[in-house]
């Protein structure tokens, strides 16, 4: 059956969430997102941290009222959570005191069912889900794969027309989370679950590939819809084959082109020193700065091939990227990336000359730093609370890139020796006071 002769499950009509900053502004966190879902889709939620996804699955779920813009469930209004929506988390939210029985039931408790149709419901979630044998067990019992399985069985027991999946494979190994994926795909194929349409989130660019029919892919400040990618290959797929790498080459290169504009406005001399940093520390800059140095890479790899030798998703890998490029150690280019000449010299140097450059670096290319610095130069005894920086953040960063871009902050500058930081009083000082 053709995408648009299906009926709809659910969609989004130029949906834009805002949040309060400390001065009162507004704050935009989504902008006009506009989405379709349709019986028997997939769909998935791609973009990095800060773009997003989460706040606009709590809209779907009806947890959230959005600024501006219609939600609409079952060709009807959605004004907050609805029977038939059903929600997986990233973690496994079990109570631990209550036995897998006991955890599932819990499922149920909005629908007020007669307690012999509730028992037969839990028990044939239980054994769809592959949970048979274990209903007495309680969470701590069971490994990272089975609890999430629990999770997996409280939402369908319900039997829900939309499910929503928030990153629910993350949490597990690779080999666990592997199994659970094929698993489910297996049920979602077999139409052995009772749901009509899903949409997940995630940070695995392979796994929106393997899993989804079609791909949003988030920008981010705001969160927008930057393409939309159909995936028209049958199930189940191989991720060897041509047409499945060809995809996932073409949603890094979508990333990588997004991620590449504000650095370009650096570039230019436009950047604020309020620009949000990635979460990447020295270690992981460093390692793959070598990693990229040494053979088969000699300084340029596709990062779609980097994802997977270093078995990292999109959240991992991004931000150190992003790193080595605002650094300007490496140049990301089409899905891409490539050591610069210095970062080949420092991928090669000892620790004093890594450090000696990366100061270098910072101070020529990381506004926000060298704005700790200044204030601290400044004042009469070269140091300053952290809330005097926070509260400089909170007037264009959400809560979360403000903390984000203080921590990595603090870790650059403390490897480059540009000031030091007590945690105890959340207080920066001047390693060195000049004279």
């Amino acid at each position: 059956m053709d995408t648009e002769a299906r009926s709809s499950i659910l969609s989004l009509n130029r949906i834009s969430m805002a949040f309060a900053k400390p001065s009162g502004d507004l704050l935009p966190v989504l902008s006009d997102i506009n989405l379709a879902l349709r019986e028997g889709e997939i769909v998935g939620l791609l973009g990095r941290s800060g773009s997003g996804k989460s706040t606009l699955l709590r809209i779907t779920d009806g947890l959230i009222k959005p600024t501006s813009g219609e939600v609409r469930y079952c060709d009807r209004p959605l004004t907050g959570p609805a029977p038939g929506i059903a929600l997986v988390f990233q973690t496994f939210a079990l109570y631990p005191w209550l036995t897998v029985l006991e955890n599932v039931d819990l499922g149920l408790d909005a629908l007020k069912l007669p307690r012999v149709e509730a028992a037969q419901r839990v028990a044939s979630a239980i054994d769809l889900i592959g949970l048979d044998g274990f209903q007495s067990a309680y969470p701590r019992e069971l490994s990272g794969g089975m609890r999430q399985r629990v999770g997996f069985a409280r939402a369908l027991v319900s039997e829900p027309t939309l499910l929503l999946m928030d990153e629910p494979f993350s949490a597990l190994d690779v080999l666990t989370a592997e199994t659970l994926r094929t698993d489910f795909l297996d049920l979602w194929i077999e139409h052995k679950m009772p749901i009509k349409a899903v949409l997940m989130v995630t940070h695995n660019i392979e796994e929106a590939v393997l899993m989804c029919d079609r791909i949003l892919v988030l920008a981010s400040s705001p969160g927008r819809i930057a393409a939309e990618i159909p995936v028209m290959l049958p199930q189940p797929r191989n991720r060897l084959d041509a047409p499945f790498r060809a995809i996932v080459d073409d949603i890094y290169a979508i990333l990588t082109s997004r991620m590449l504009e504000s650095p370009a406005a650096q570039s230019r001399g436009q950047a604020s020193p309020v620009r949000p940093l990635p979460q990447a520390t020295v270690n992981q800059m460093m390692g793959l700065l070598e990693t990229l140095a040494a053979p088969p890479y000699n300084g340029r790899a596709d990062l779609a091939e980097i994802a997977a030798t270093l078995a990292l998703a999109i959240n991992k890998l991004f931000p150190v990227a992003e790193a080595l490029h605002l650094l300007e150690f490496a140049q990301l280019n089409e899905g891409a990336i490539r050591l610069t000449a210095a970062g080949h010299i420092v991928a090669q140097a000892g620790t004093e000359e890594r450090k000696r450059l990366f100061k270098e670096h910072i101070l020529r290319f990381l506004p926000f730093v060298c704005h700790i610095r200044q204030v601290l130069n400044e004042r009469e005894d070269h140091s300053a609370p952290r809330a005097r920086f926070t509260l400089e953040l909170q007037d264009h960063l959400n809560a979360h890139d403000t903390e984000k871009t203080l921590r990595t902050a603090i870790g650059w500058g403390r490897y480059a020796e540009l000031f030091s930081y007590d945690d105890a009083t959340r207080t920066f000082a001047l390693k060195e006071v000049p004279r």
